[in-house]
């Protein structure tokens, strides 16, 4: 993978019916390229934190829609448009599974290689609403201070 070039501070949280909330909490460095006009790509390594390790993950940033790939241990394409839904296959070691990704809200701003990502999404299976999922992902420049 090319030089990290901004770091990550992810925040995702998990709301299931009968269950208390899991949130997950991550500071990574990744790789931001691209420009506003033609859209963003971001990329990270995933970690044991997020129990997708060996999986690379991507956002695709576009004007009114985001694309989440996600390569490696597991693999999966979800695409985010606010207020549509879409089908999505989840490949997992344990099995693939087809899911709806429906979006209720999302957001994207980021200039000058920095910014921010919020998603707010319903996940289906089987036609049937199993759980809501948000996330916050918090780009930062990677600093010029030591090296690490």
């Amino acid at each position: 993978m090319e030089e990290n070039n901004v770091i990550l501070s992810i925040r995702g949280m998990q709301l299931y019916a009968d269950a208390e909330p899991e949130t997950i909490e991550l500071v990574t460095e990744g790789k931001l390229d691209g420009n506003r006009k033609e859209g963003f790509t971001l990329t990270y390594e995933e970690s044991e934190l997020t129990g997708l390790e060996g999986t690379r993950t991507t956002f695709r940033i576009e004007k009114d829609k985001i694309t989440l790939l996600r390569i490696g241990a597991v693999n999966s394409q979800m695409v985010f448009e606010a207020g549509r839904r879409h089908l999505s296959m989840y490949d997992t070691p344990q099995g693939a599974l087809s899911v709806g990704i429906d979006t209720r809200r999302m957001s994207a701003d980021i200039r000058r290689g920095a910014g921010s990502i919020e998603i707010d999404y319903a996940i289906e299976i089987d036609h049937a609403v199993t759980g809501q999922n948000f996330f916050h992902i918090n780009i930062k420049k990677k600093g010029k201070g030591l090296p690490s």
